[in-house]
């Protein structure tokens, strides 16, 4: 869904070890990339799962978790912040569950997303080809300038 929408909106997707191959460390790599980009898409997929576990363990703060917790991948929040700090409009999905970081509600100015699916309703998709619209606008904004 998401590369659809950047398609319909004549966007280049750009990822590391898809469109862009690395010669060089993967942090700095991500850098020079982000620096030729124009806009940035953050997709919180669920990397790893911990069915229960103690949060901040050993401090006043301890608390246990004794439902599933769920995480993206690290290189989201680097990448996000690479991105926020190179003042790209950024567009960010998180799938259900997903938290911490930049998906957490009131970290940037950035509004989290609920991560599109091909099961979506037409209200749902309308949506989401509204957000595009209003990105892609920031996007060819900061590339014009």
């Amino acid at each position: 869904m998401v590369l659809r929408e950047l398609s319909r909106h004549n966007l280049e997707p750009r990822a590391l070890g898809r469109s862009d191959y690395p010669t060089e460390l993967p942090l700095r790599e991500v850098f020079l990339l982000a620096k030729h980009c124009s806009g940035g898409v953050i997709l919180g997929f669920e990397q790893f799962s911990a069915p229960a576990g103690i949060w901040k363990r050993g401090s006043s703060e301890q608390r246990k978790q004794t439902t599933s917790v769920y995480f993206p991948t690290a290189w989201n929040h680097l990448e996000a912040g690479l991105l926020y700090s190179l003042g790209l409009p950024l567009l960010v999905f998180a799938e259900d569950g997903i938290s911490g970081g930049v998906f957490d509600p009131g970290v940037s100015d950035v509004f989290v997303h609920k991560m599109p699916t091909q099961s979506m309703g037409s209200g749902s998709k309308k949506a989401l080809q509204a957000v595009f619209q209003k990105w892609q606008a920031s996007v060819r904004t900061h590339y014009y300038r």
